[in-house]
């Protein structure tokens, strides 16, 4: 049993999901906003739901390129993966964010609605991704 983290990183606030300790369900966490202690609430985050592995999100372009938001969210990582002193895993997260727009879509919700959640919805995407994975 191992409880999962992922990051979304935006400019404007950083997503959080987490795995149940199964490994079977992420679930959307309240964001963090982006700045200079984006990090140190990472951290916190990750200790307080005792995090065995940690994902960040890297969003590559639909060619598989990188962009300014790739660069941003590997130098995010990086820092994440220093003060930790322990793996961070970079995962391809195109397409994430809207597969849950989609999601809130569907369930009648507007984008003015869900702009505050969107980011952490994208990060459970991203770690659904994983855990459905890991468990194939």
């Amino acid at each position: 049993m191992a409880v999962r983290i992922a990051f979304d990183v935006g400019t404007v606030r950083i997503g959080v999901a987490t795995s149940d300790p199964h490994g079977i369900l992420a679930s959307p966490q309240e964001a963090i906003a982006a700045g200079d202690e984006s990090i140190t609430a990472a951290i916190g985050r990750i200790s307080d739901c005792a995090a065995d592995e940690v994902y960040v999100g890297l969003p590559r372009t639909m060619k598989g390129g990188e962009s300014d938001s790739t660069r941003m969210a590997r130098e995010w990582a990086s820092q994440l993966e220093e003060k930790l002193q322990r793996q961070v895993i970079l995962i391809d997260e195109r397409l994430t964010t809207v597969q849950a727009q989609g999601a809130f879509t569907r369930a009648g919700k507007n984008t003015k609605q869900t702009r505050s959640r969107i980011d952490s919805a994208a990060a459970a995407v991203l770690l659904q991704g994983v855990l459905d994975s890991h468990g194939r």
